[in-house]
């Protein structure tokens, strides 16, 4: 999320909040997306308000998801939100913006509706905008979320090999809590290829690498994994 500081805080609570498991994150990252908008009300037009607009509309998205994933009940706003700044920047001509603000979209589907179907062509158009931008870490997002549904769908090899290359995202970019994320994701995988031992190694480095981000979100993740493989 690009234009305004504040935008950037936003983006960092949200990890704080769904990573650290903070929710209390939330809050803050309300005040800080509140000035933006009281700031814009006043704002002329032009190319960098625009950028700003199409951020903050994105960044309320994430907000709204990352309360999804806490309380489990659906805002009707978040849809709205991550389709508004997906148009925004594709009339800035901002591709980079819009596989971002599409990843969310199909996230979205995908999460909060369980609908890999209509989750697909958001992730994939996202993958495809954010390789061409060269925004490793939105490709390493869409990749993860492409992988759940081949997982859902019963593709096992092509869900280990799509979460594998974010997972090979993730290290170059030193995103640990999000390699730990994935980890979990492939002891499953692992688990339903009768790979016991490897799910098990998995999740100790996840473990490991958790706790060295302060990732205490995924670390719940960890131990709900353990009782399940």
């Amino acid at each position: 999320m690009r234009g305004d500081v504040r935008l950037e805080r936003a983006g960092t609570l949200y990890e704080q909040a769904v990573f650290g498991g903070d929710a209390s994150a939330l809050t803050e990252a309300d005040r800080e997306l509140d000035g933006v908008e009281a700031d814009l009300a006043t704002a002329g037009t032009g190319q960098d308000v625009g950028v700003v607009e199409a951020g903050l509309a994105l960044a309320r998205g994430r907000i709204a998801h990352a309360r999804f994933l806490e309380h489990h009940e659906e805002d009707p706003r978040e849809l709205d939100l991550f389709e508004r700044a997906a148009d925004l920047y594709r009339r800035l001509g901002d591709e980079r913006g819009e596989g971002e603000a599409l990843f969310w979209t199909g996230c979205f589907h995908q999460v909060v509706r369980h609908d890999d179907e209509a989750a697909g062509p958001a992730l994939r158009r996202s993958y495809e905008l954010a390789a061409k931008a060269g925004d490793r870490l939105t490709m390493s997002y869409a990749l993860r979320h492409l992988g759940i549904a081949e997982h859902g769908a019963g593709r096992l090899e092509a869900a280990r090999e799509r979460l594998e290359e974010s997972v090979r995202l993730r290290r170059e970019l030193g995103f640990d809590a999000g390699v730990a994320a994935n980890l979990v994701g492939l002891a499953y995988i692992a688990a339903a290829e009768d790979r016991r031992d490897d799910a098990l190694r998995l999740l100790d480095e996840a473990a490991a690498l958790a706790e060295a981000s302060g990732a205490l979100g995924i670390a719940r993740q960890v131990e709900q994994a353990r009782t399940a493989v």
